[in-house]
């Protein structure tokens, strides 16, 4: 900057507040041809800012928000924590792939920890998340890594408790990961003295992968399949997705109900018992946080958990700094720093947050770089507007005008 334009950068007044930052969830640049619902849609004033304000484009997926590479997609979490830093920060899927391919993931404690627990105990290492490669909450390559370890160091017994996406990833496009996953354990399987197979799974819209407490009621029936092995039972995961489709013809991947695996004799295969280990292999935390909480809390209320199992537990990553949640994890999170958040609390600003149940936790946790919490509760108010508990594809407007409307922060 030179030194006119630092003097006129110096000189400029301001303007009067409030400066509103609104994010439109969904809302980009696209084809602009029928197949582009923004582009298709009414929308003055959209047209009208453009048209007289400053405007510039930003890329909102791969290398340009801290993905792997190009050809990984964005979402609301890199989203959010861009714009929230205003810098770019390696992603999770970043370094995870790196932990991996580098090895630090094997030499770390948790996985050490998990894997002595299950030697010492006898009872399987268990693997819980996301099966796609939709690269926004989880990657299978991480899951098969972990495996094909997990049988290198000698680990016996293992059992995948397998969440179907069908959201960011194809909605009926299941049956792709699950040949591959079931592949990977068979050919481990057939080893001496090894023991790999599916244990339980459902939808992720369904079970386990709730997020900003809106509905415990989908962890309570991952609790109760995975933990205790009581949901409907099929004899291999491919039986589950074909069985169950069948039973709702038209249904999506996120959608399917809770499911078990069971033996000839119909007993689960794999309940989480006193002695196991439990990994969370999805990297994002928001959908996350609250079955590490079923694990972890010593006091619990949001459901009748019963006897939690002495497990080890441990995230892919920490998924929440504060709360320290996880205790235990594969991989260190990014640590974002010097959010715009904090900025203007540190600078004595006001500043109110709002959006709705679903994306509350964008608007503040993501936004100000994973971190739970205000950093200053004089200076900020939290507004969460509940969600509808129909899906997005019915509801797709996600309480914009009410949103818009609320008036009172009280």
């Amino acid at each position: 900057m030179s030194s006119l334009e630092l003097k006129r950068h110096r000189a400029f007044p301001g303007v009067k507040g409030p400066v509103v930052v609104v994010v439109m969830d969904g809302v980009g640049i696209g084809r602009q041809d029928e197949s582009d619902a923004v582009f298709t849609a009414r929308t003055p004033n959209l047209h009208a800012l453009a048209g007289r304000a400053l405007v510039t484009r930003l890329k909102a997926h791969g290398t340009s928000v801290g993905l792997p590479s190009d050809d990984d997609m964005g979402n609301s979490e890199v989203g959010h924590n861009a714009l929230g830093a205003g810098r770019v920060f390696d992603q999770g899927a970043k370094l995870v792939n790196a932990a991996i391919a580098s090895g630090a993931m094997f030499r770390g404690e948790a996985w050490g920890s998990a894997t002595a627990r299950v030697r010492a105990s006898g009872e399987p290492l268990h693997f819980m998340g996301l099966l796609s490669d939709g690269n926004v909450h989880s990657h299978i390559d991480h899951l098969v890594a972990m495996l094909e370890q997990a049988d290198r160091e000698g680990v016996t017994k293992a059992r995948v408790h397998a969440l179907l996406d069908g959201r960011d990833v194809p909605e009926t496009s299941a049956l792709e990961y699950v040949d591959r996953l079931e592949a990977v354990l068979s050919k481990i399987s057939a080893k001496p003295s090894r023991d790999y197979r599916v244990a339980s799974g459902g939808g992720r819209m369904k079970v386990t992968m709730d997020r900003y407490n809106a509905d415990w009621a989908m962890v309570e029936r991952g609790w109760k399949a995975h933990v205790r092995g009581e949901a409907k039972p099929f004899k291999s995961l491919r039986e589950a997705v074909l069985g169950l489709r069948d039973e709702a013809p038209g249904i999506g991947d996120q959608n399917l109900p809770a499911f078990v695996i069971v033996d000839g004799g119909g007993a689960a295969v794999g309940p989480i018992r006193d002695g196991a280990a439990v990994l969370f292999f999805n990297f994002r935390g928001d959908r996350a946080i609250e079955i590490s909480r079923a694990f972890e809390d010593a006091t619990f209320t949001e459901f009748e958990r019963g006897p939690r199992p002495d497990v080890f537990y441990a995230g892919m990553m920490q998924y929440d700094g504060d709360l320290k949640l996880p205790k235990s994890f594969l991989v260190s999170p990014p640590e974002i720093d010097r959010t715009l958040g904090e900025a203007l609390a540190r600078a004595g600003l006001g500043q109110l947050a709002c959006s709705e149940t679903q994306k509350y936790g964008h608007v503040t946790y993501f936004w100000n770089g994973n971190r739970s919490g205000k950093f200053d509760d004089k200076l900020e108010t939290y507004v969460e507007i509940p969600s509808d508990t129909l899906p997005f594809e019915e509801r797709p407007w996600m309480k914009a005008a009410e949103i818009t409307s609320r008036r009172s922060i009280s």
